[in-house]
């Protein structure tokens, strides 16, 4: 049977999780369900071995992750638990169709499903970032720690990006995370509901983030209502990086991608669902090609095929494809040459 592995902040009544912050559960559930609930819940340990197993059972001839991948989706804001699953599925099989092999997890915050709970969705997100801390990111110094080289990286939408960064800051201030040398491979963000400013290089905010990272990848798109009416309850002050895309001087790890062209081209159907305009990315096959190139990392930024640079930088084209050879480059060989010597 296959399953979806999804790490829950939600909070237990009864029989099902809430839209209000508890205590991290860690869920396995059948491919296909419409909902998880406690009957789900497995033991940590039991669930890290699975999804390591699946990720470096399956691992990817153009990945320069020594061995697999695993990529962990933070949803934003309007998620409920059923939609927090289809968007895992509808992600999975999109990075599949463009040859990205890897196991993708969901971290499940609890999020209310209309605009008016997007303030308080906002609270939420940040003791959800306690919890991302203290029962995730302790989990990967361990592994990291034990001789773990599985690749991690994130994928934030939206208030996720909140959430991402909000962590990252609280495990700078956390003794043991803080000395310990753990890291995260390839962060992206999507639609992202944090200022521009925040990703200065004189933010402390960020600081945190970039110094574990190896590359930050922003994708902007200037059609997005849903952060312009997010921008617009700020009094206009604060741009969102989802919308604008990254101040000029953003940290050197930084990279943005405006995806205002290709999304211009897009039709959506009459079942789109709530604000295409905030969340087309996951089901695009253009951006599933660019962001699974990105986390394979084996292309510069600049050069990777889906993106063309012109003089106002990186932007999403819409005729790149992945090399044809790309699969005899021999990336896996000299990826497979850092793992350590026993």
């Amino acid at each position: 049977m296959l399953y979806d592995y999804m790490i829950s902040a939600r909070k237990r009544q009864g029989n099902a999780f809430i839209a209000e912050p508890g205590p991290v559960q860690f869920i396995r559930v059948p491919r296909g369900a419409a909902a998880y609930d406690p009957s789900h819940v497995i033991p940590a340990k039991a669930w890290v071995t699975q999804v390591q197993g699946l990720a470096d059972g399956d691992e990817n001839p153009n990945s320069i992750s020594p061995t697999g991948d695993v990529l962990v989706l933070v949803h934003g804001y309007n998620t409920t638990i059923g939609a927090a699953i289809a968007t895992l599925d509808t992600l999975r099989a999109n990075l599949r169709g463009q040859g990205w092999r890897g196991e993708i997890v969901s971290f499940d915050w609890p999020s209310g499903n209309n605009v008016l709970n997007y303030v308080e969705d906002r609270t939420d997100a940040s003791a959800v970032a306690r919890q991302l801390v203290d029962k995730c990111l302790v989990l990967l110094m361990q592994g990291q720690k034990a001789g773990c080289i599985t690749n991690v990286h994130l994928l934030a939408h939206s208030t996720g990006a909140y959430v991402v960064l909000e962590a990252f800051a609280q495990a700078q201030k956390d003794g043991t995370l803080f000395k310990s040398d753990w890291r995260i491979g390839q962060v992206a963000l999507i639609a992202g509901d944090i200022s521009a400013e925040s990703l200065r290089t004189t933010s402390a905010w960020s600081q945190p983030m970039f110094g574990r990272i190896n590359r930050l990848t922003n994708y902007s798109n200037g059609n997005d209502a849903v952060l312009a009416v997010s921008n617009a309850k700020r009094l206009g002050v604060s741009p969102r990086v989802g919308r604008v895309g990254l101040p000029p001087d953003a940290d050197s790890k930084a990279v943005n991608v405006d995806c205002t062209a290709h999304f211009n081209t897009l039709r959506p159907g009459p079942d789109a669902g709530f604000a295409y305009c905030h969340s087309w990315h996951f089901s695009d096959p253009r951006f599933g090609l660019d962001l699974a190139l990105t986390l394979e990392g084996a292309i510069d930024r600049n050069a990777i095929p889906s993106r063309n640079l012109g003089p106002r930088g990186l932007w999403l084209n819409d005729d790149g494809q992945r090399p044809a050879g790309q699969s005899g480059w021999g990336i896996k060989d000299a990826a497979q040459s850092l793992k350590p010597r026993l």
